[in-house]
């Protein structure tokens, strides 16, 4: 596909080093004279809260359930015959992208630089493979965090609407996207 190229350049920039050479030698300049402290050790005071560790049990630690129904997620309608459309191949992906195998920051970075350059060269529907996580024994981190980064204002400038894709497609494990068109005069 030729899409996928983009892809690739993307994740590579995305996976590479991000310093470029004038950052690193600025980096390198401003730590030249910087020396680790030959037997420093804090002092563990137990009424300075900074210094322990504590478990952290609150519920914004926990990774939220997985999402079930992709209908209560939406943005706007996904329109049922758009959908339709797309399952029976009758109307084309335009793009797609396969978030297995990387970190949530990868994926979050990779996918978000997607769809911008998706949105950007003017395409109407994508297709997000999150991958279901059941290899791994648990309900796949990517496939329960990708649909509230969606929900976030970063994506939503660039999306309209989602849904859990056709089981040939990936099923729940991968989501079809609508992006949003950019104002008149902003694709090439």
């Amino acid at each position: 596909m030729k899409h996928s190229r983009y892809v690739k350049v993307i994740q590579q920039t995305i996976l590479s080093d991000p310093l470029c050479s004038e950052d690193r030698m600025l980096w390198e300049t401003a730590i030249r004279d910087v020396r680790p402290f030959s037997s420093f050790q804090p002092e563990k005071d137990a009424s300075n809260p900074r210094l322990q560790i504590k478990e952290d049990n609150s519920s914004a630690a926990k990774v939220p359930p997985p999402v079930k129904n992709m209908r209560s997620y939406m943005l706007n309608a996904f329109d049922s015959t758009v959908h339709r459309k797309i399952a029976q191949g009758r109307l084309n992906i335009d793009a797609r992208v396969d978030l297995h195998g990387l970190t949530q920051r990868q994926a979050y970075s990779l996918l978000l630089h997607f769809m911008q350059l998706a949105q950007y060269r003017g395409l109407r529907h994508v297709l997000v493979i999150t991958g279901k996580g059941t290899s791994s024994g648990s309900d796949g981190i990517l496939r329960q965090m990708v649909p509230h980064w969606l929900e976030t204002i970063s994506f939503r400038l660039c999306i309209n609407a989602f849904e859990s894709a056709a089981r040939h497609h990936g099923g729940h494990g991968a989501l079809y996207i609508k992006l949003r068109r950019l104002p008149s005069g902003h694709v090439p």
